[in-house]
C-alpha cells in the first residue's frame, strides 16, 4: 500500500445534510461540539422523535428535542450552514412550542 494512502475512501456526505454534533455547535444551541457529541453518545438528543447518535444527519425541517435534566426543549431545523457567525446562529433554526 502506498504511503498516505486510506483503507478505504471515504464517502462523500450529503450537501443538504450536516452532523448532529456540528449542527448544535454552529447554531450555539450548545456551545461547545464535545459536549454536544457528549450528550448525543448519552441519549438526550433525538431528530424527530428517534434517539440521535452524534454523527447522525441533520436536515432542514427535522425537528432536534434537547433534553437536559427535566427541560426538554424542541428546536426545528430552518437552515445549515457550515459557519455561522453568533449574530446569524439562531437565524438556523427556530423553537417549536
Amino acid at each position: 500500500m502506498a504511503r498516505g494512502a486510506k483503507n478505504a475512501p471515504e464517502a462523500p456526505r450529503d450537501a443538504s445534510a450536516m452532523r448532529l454534533d456540528k449542527f448544535l455547535k454552529v447554531s450555539r444551541i450548545i456551545k461547545r461540539r464535545s459536549v454536544a457529541n457528549d450528550a448525543a453518545g448519552t441519549g438526550h438528543i433525538t431528530i424527530n422523535g428517534k434517539e440521535a447518535k452524534p454523527a447522525s444527519d441533520v436536515r432542514v425541517g427535522d425537528v432536534i428535542a434537547v433534553r437536559f435534566g427535566e427541560r426538554l426543549t424542541k428546536y426545528e431545523v430552518v437552515s445549515l450552514s457550515e459557519h455561522a457567525l453568533k449574530a446569524d446562529a439562531a437565524g438556523m433554526y427556530r423553537i417549536v412550542p
